[in-house]
């Protein structure tokens, strides 16, 4: 190494140390970019509905937290669709590796297994759900982590907004990635409260390219209050106007959810 800078001119050598810390600063970024999986869980009566909330309550979320998974988080829509009902488990990993492996460490713990045992061993014609969608995210560069909501409301009366942005082409989804990071869309929703829990790009689901994020509100009219404050925001307003965010979301759609009770959100 002392001959290889003894040989180079200063100018390459600051270029060379620079470019090196450049690179070294971006990945240590995105190395503590978190990964967060979205699970539905699809079921069609009150029975199979008691059955999942007994399992993630009593087995999936405290094996979860025994294995160093913290804050997940357990939504149901306000408005359910009687023929097809909905369960989301939004669980938040450090690291890929833990996302890839957590499911597989938390099959080796005995509590987990007897706690679930309901769900773990039931039969083929009487399942708890009709089925499970898995959707994978990774945490956006200028969000990093999930937050914990700062609201004051009743539990039972708060809002959850889950939304959906696709885009037409993987082109035109980045520019909307890069609306809400460099253009820096998500200092406009902390300016009203909206308390965003993750702010994020989908690496694997069903509908994509996307991007999916998580605004939280003490009520429904919190949420209309607010959605109008951010609308006619000047920095939003002139975003909205900029060449290369045009067209950039085919397909937009929310969630409303309310936590459950034992949800750590």
């Amino acid at each position: 190494m002392k001959k290889f800078y003894k040989n180079c001119p200063v100018v390459f050598i600051a270029l060379f140390v620079f470019t090196t810390c450049l690179f070294s600063g971006l990945y240590a970024k995105a190395a503590s970019q978190y990964y967060y999986q979205i699970k539905i869980y699809h079921f069609k009566n009150a029975t199979q509905e008691s059955r999942l909330d007994a399992y993630l309550q009593n087995a999936y979320i405290p094996a979860l937290h025994k294995a160093g998974v913290k804050n997940v988080g357990v939504f149901k829509l306000i408005k359910q669709d009687s023929l097809d009902r909905k369960i989301y488990v939004f669980v938040p990993y450090r690291t890929w590796d833990a996302l890839e492996n957590t499911d597989q460490k938390i099959l080796k713990d005995q509590t987990y297994l007897d706690a679930g045992k309901d769900y773990l061993e039931a039969a083929y014609n009487n399942s708890p759900y009709t089925r499970i969608e898995t959707i994978i995210t990774r945490a956006f560069v200028n969000a990093p982590v999930p937050n914990m909501p700062d609201l004051t409301g009743k539990k039972a009366d708060r809002v959850y907004e889950l939304r959906s942005y696709e885009g037409a082409t993987e082109k035109l989804h980045a520019s909307k990635v890069k609306m809400f990071n460099i253009g820096d869309e998500m200092a406009i929703f902390k300016k009203y409260g909206m308390n965003g829990v993750f702010y994020s790009e989908v690496i694997a689901g069903s509908h994509m390219p996307n991007l999916m994020y998580m605004t939280t509100y003490n009520t429904k009219q919190d949420n209309i209050d607010k959605w109008k404050q951010f609308g006619k925001d000047p920095q939003f307003v002139a975003l909205g106007k900029m060449p290369e965010y045009q067209h950039n979301v085919s397909k937009g759609e929310s969630f409303f959810l309310y936590p459950t009770d034992y949800s750590d959100y």
